[in-house]
């Protein structure tokens, strides 16, 4: 029995024009090859969940399952972005102080009377410490940042410089009231700084146990009035 002999196959388009066929060439070659997934993240918007979720659960008990679910990024993501959990950590913090520091320097270094001006301070502290989708969350510094500066000299010296500079930021509003007269010569503009920080501080730690708006505004209008004087 004689076979029948099979017809060439078709000749490729390349090889038509003369060019020799590429082993494994794809199928379609207009379409561009792909490398890798692209980067469907924003840094800054996912740094922002990371510090909302830092906020709300501290460092120990936030864990990399938890800061992937939030940010949307998978674990080689994150560290690749951000290096491991403790850089996000002081990372946010950092984010966290940068934005406080925004929204409270206009506010220490424009003209007004003094009693304005420490009401304005307290109105946009409250705003931070009251802010969170799920609820108060509170000051990055009282409330978590604290506890681990016992252990982590890094975020202690990034704690103490920040209560030192709002001590600082204090004592130049105090100093320049007393010298424009709102103030009596008997005023010690330092003693006067830190209890408006301590000020600051339980308000803070308050807004987290979720004191209510108008008992928090309540602690702050006693505190203006002893620091400034009721009659002022």
């Amino acid at each position: 029995m004689v076979q029948k002999s099979k017809p060439p196959a078709a000749a490729s388009e390349p090889e038509r024009r003369g060019e020799p066929k590429r082993r494994g060439e794809p199928k379609h070659r207009g379409e561009p090859k792909r490398r890798g997934r692209p980067r469907a993240y924003e840094p800054e918007i996912a740094l922002g969940k990371a510090l909302d979720l830092f906020r709300k659960q501290g460092f120990a008990a936030t864990s990399l399952d938890d800061l992937s679910q939030a940010t949307g990024m998978n674990r080689p993501s994150l560290y690749g972005a951000f290096g491991d959990k403790r850089e996000l950590y002081i990372k946010s913090y950092q984010r966290y102080r940068d934005d406080a520091r925004a929204s409270m320097v206009v506010i220490f270094r424009q003209e007004m009377p003094l009693r304005q001006r420490l009401e304005r301070i307290y109105a946009a502290a409250l705003h931070i410490y009251l802010s969170g989708e799920t609820g108060p969350l509170g000051c990055f510094t009282v409330v978590t940042a604290a506890s681990e500066a016992v252990s982590d000299p890094e975020i202690r010296a990034m704690v103490i410089e920040g209560l030192t500079e709002l001590d600082k930021a204090f004592t130049n509003c105090f100093r320049r009231a007393k010298e424009k007269g709102e103030l009596p010569d008997s005023a010690d503009p330092s003693a006067l700084a830190q209890l408006a920080s301590a000020t600051i501080h339980t308000i803070a730690i308050r807004s987290r146990a979720r004191v209510p708006r108008k008992e928090l505004e309540a602690i702050v209008k006693g505190a203006i009035d002893v620091m400034v004087g009721a009659n002022t």
